[in-house]
């Protein structure tokens, strides 16, 4: 409990710059990506190596200027994604493309493996739907937390979690990284562990508070984090070492997804420790906390 000031400050930190990618996304200025701006994705197979410099050069010629291109080395793919089409011109955005490259790369066939076509307007939609499922996931935190220890102490677990989210966004945003449902999906998932994390040492606190009720809070917290802390380091390096194989070799296709993971482990860990805890605390500190029994 000593250092948790410096944690706050590090955390507000964090949120605020998670706050100001919220903000952004809900006004449609960030980095989205087609789920959420509307575009066209349009993978291709060719049957020969392509350089990237070739692709873009066709793309610009054709007044794609703005497109993103990942390139699959096994299986010589290429991903190509459009954002913010013309409403009503996605299938001739797709049929432009491949009419380019049909007649620039005549000793190169390829076959379009998948389309995907997103009218602004359903990208916009799913947006909202999106912060829509991440706003219900934390009401039903509280709820359940509240339930199962405290208010106060699914008040702090769920500030926790929105902490890890809003953490991930905001450095996305630094990095100019790409928001998309991917990047929701891996959001979900750290809120999931976040909160499983939150709630072990939850676990111990109760289970202290019922054997020492005569304890200080504080100290009460203290020795409880620091008998489950072993457990928490060696889980949470556990699933780090799988998300940093997944970074480097699951591929271009989940490799934001991956590096979500990464970081929002370690600040679920970081929070689970520092933040939620301290916060119950500081609420709850020189009253007696009436928490339910174990079952």
């Amino acid at each position: 409990m000593d250092l948790r000031k410096y944690a706050f400050i590090l955390s507000a930190i964090l949120v605020c710059l998670g706050l100001v990618s919220l903000v952004q996304m809900w006004r449609g200025q960030a980095n989205l990506g087609i789920d959420f701006a509307g575009g066209t994705a349009l993978q291709l197979k060719f049957e020969k190596p392509l350089a990237m410099e070739q692709a873009r050069k066709v793309l610009e010629e054709s007044g794609f200027r703005d497109s993103e291109l990942q390139h699959f080395a096994e299986g010589n793919k290429l991903l190509i994604q459009i954002k913010k089409p013309f409403e009503g011109k996605d299938s001739a955005v797709s049929s432009q493309i491949t009419a380019a490259f049909s007649k620039e790369f005549k000793d190169n066939k390829f076959i379009v493996e998948s389309t995907t076509e997103i009218g602004p307007k359903v990208g916009k939609s799913l947006r909202d739907d999106a912060l829509i499922a991440v706003a219900i996931s934390i009401i039903a935190m509280i709820i359940y937390l509240a339930w199962r220890f405290e208010f106060s102490f699914g008040v702090a677990a769920t500030i926790a979690t929105f902490h890890d989210v809003l953490s991930v966004l905001g450095l996305f945003m630094i990095l100019g990284k790409e928001i998309n449902l991917l990047l929701v999906t891996a959001l979900l998932t750290l809120a999931g562990y976040s909160l499983s994390d939150t709630v072990v040492i939850y676990d111990r606190i109760r289970e202290n508070l019922r054997l020492r009720p005569k304890d200080d809070i504080g100290t009460i917290m203290n020795s409880s984090i620091n008998e489950v802390l072993s457990r928490t380091i060696v889980t949470s390096l556990s699933v780090f070492l799988v998300c940093l194989a997944l970074f480097f070799f699951g591929g271009e296709v989940i490799h934001d997804f991956s590096f979500a993971l990464l970081f929002g482990i370690a600040v679920g860990t970081y929070s689970s420790i520092f933040v939620a805890s301290p916060i119950v605390y500081e609420w709850r500190k020189g009253k007696k906390i009436r928490i339910r029994t174990k079952r």
